[in-house]
């Protein structure tokens, strides 16, 4: 694994007093092994043999997901584990394509060493910046040059949306193109401006509600709903709130809530399912007052 350091990085590193852990690669080098036994047409794993990038790519993202779950909960043990699942997918991901003579697990290791020297040259040179809103700037900066030179090769025009994954899920998609268009000063002064677009899009909503039943209707509302979404997603970045930690949040809170309004009606001897809309909401504000009893009992302790 050592040609994954180049001897500049290695420079970089040791002028900040800084060194590879001999273990670490060791480890990495094992996971590699393992990783090329398993792939092995005569002596590996037939399930393993059979992938292919397409196939593995949905295991790549639920393992994301799964190591910002493991965040949420705040189980480092279980971040630990959930790290090493992710990169296990970095590890498969790079043995096909070694087997097809494309690139191998070291190389990805020097292009994002490579990258990261690059790009945090306040770091590893002698550049400086204020704080982490300049630094941002410098780094927004920086990929939109590299973006540049990488289009100068073909036709198209360059734009300052070049590159943003087609694949992302659409509400992270959304969030990086407005980002990207922001980049270039196509961006709300700060979140009010936001908030009376969000008014104008939800208006518009109740308007193709109001239509009769058409395709037309059905249209109109994919449309305005996702403007709605489109500027909620504005209104988050404006707020500096990451919506997909905000989501994950109120998906939580939701299960929470749903789950004890299910217990308070066993309680009481009744099924769920059979109560009214008003009975299930009382349930509801049920639940936020046990909630919001536990929280205060646990403020008032510590």
């Amino acid at each position: 694994m050592t040609e994954a350091l180049r001897p500049e990085h290695r420079e970089a590193l040791a002028a900040l007093g800084l060194a590879v852990e001999a273990e670490a690669l060791g480890r990495l080098e094992t996971l590699l092994a393992i990783m090329a036994r398993l792939r092995d047409p005569e002596r590996g794993c037939p399930w393993d043999v059979k992938q292919d990038f397409a196939s593995i790519a949905t295991y790549t993202i639920e393992e994301a997901y799964e190591v910002a779950e493991a965040i949420g909960r705040g189980d480092l043990c279980d971040l630990r584990d959930e790290l090493g699942d992710l990169l296990l997918q970095v590890a498969f991901h790079a043995r096909m394509a070694e087997e097809r003579g494309a690139f191998a697990f070291a190389d990805v290791l020097a292009a994002i060493n490579d990258k990261m020297i690059r790009r945090h040259p306040h770091v590893f040179s002698t550049a400086s910046v204020e704080d982490a809103d300049a630094q941002t700037a410098a780094w927004e900066r920086m990929k939109a040059a590299e973006r540049a030179a990488k289009r100068r090769a073909g036709d198209a025009p360059p734009s300052a949306l070049d590159d943003v994954p087609a694949a992302l899920p659409e509400w992270q998609r959304a969030l990086k193109l407005q980002k990207r268009g922001a980049s270039v000063g196509y961006d709300w002064p700060g979140p009010a401006p936001v908030i009376d677009k969000l008014h104008e899009e939800i208006e518009e909503v109740r308007e193709a509600l109001a239509l009769p039943p058409s395709p037309e209707r059905q249209q109109a509302l994919e449309d305005e709903i996702g403007d709605l979404l489109f500027v909620a997603m504005n209104l988050a970045r404006k707020a500096r709130v990451d919506p997909g930690a905000a989501l994950r949040r109120a998906n939580a809170k939701y299960e929470r809530r749903f789950r004890q309004m299910e217990a308070l009606a066993r309680a009481q001897g009744r099924e769920f399912a059979t109560l009214t809309l008003a009975e299930q909401e009382a349930l509801w504000a049920e639940a936020k007052r046990h909630e919001r009893g536990l929280d205060a009992a646990a403020t008032a302790g510590r």
